[in-house]
């Protein structure tokens, strides 16, 4: 069975860097590709979105629960795609991504949702320091 591919869509150029953060942290090329939402309406980046997922196996990451990246995400997904879509997209979700390609990609979007919640900490300082 193939590989599955991760698809990062986002805000701006936040896609295009944390793509290039995990290739560069992990040394895995090719196995997520960003799409930004500068600059196109809705349907242009469903498009854009479209081109990519069903190519083969894929696992949408998004940035946001709603707006324009979510809502392209859902509706090619819904068209039949039938690609997992997972929002808050961050950096520990696309490195432990990278290191399981060979999971199923709902499998994937299960492990993405812990290594999101799993990744978010907050630190407060001794208050009597």
């Amino acid at each position: 069975m193939s590989e599955v591919q991760g698809v990062v869509v986002a805000h701006g150029n936040l896609a295009r860097c944390l793509v290039e953060t995990t290739e560069s942290i992990s040394g895995v090329q090719g196995a997520l590709l960003p799409i930004s939402n500068e600059g196109c309406s809705p349907d242009i980046l469903a498009s854009r979105i479209r081109e990519v997922v069903g190519l083969r196996r894929t696992l949408v990451f998004v940035d946001l629960a709603s707006g324009s990246c979510a809502h392209a995400a859902r509706i090619v997904s819904a068209e039949g795609a039938g690609a997992p879509v997972v929002s808050g997209v961050s950096l520990p979700m696309l490195l432990d991504f990278v290191f399981h390609l060979d999971l199923d990609a709902a499998e994937l979007a299960r492990r993405a949702v812990e290594k999101g919640h799993a990744g978010a900490a907050a630190y407060f300082p001794d208050a009597s320091s």
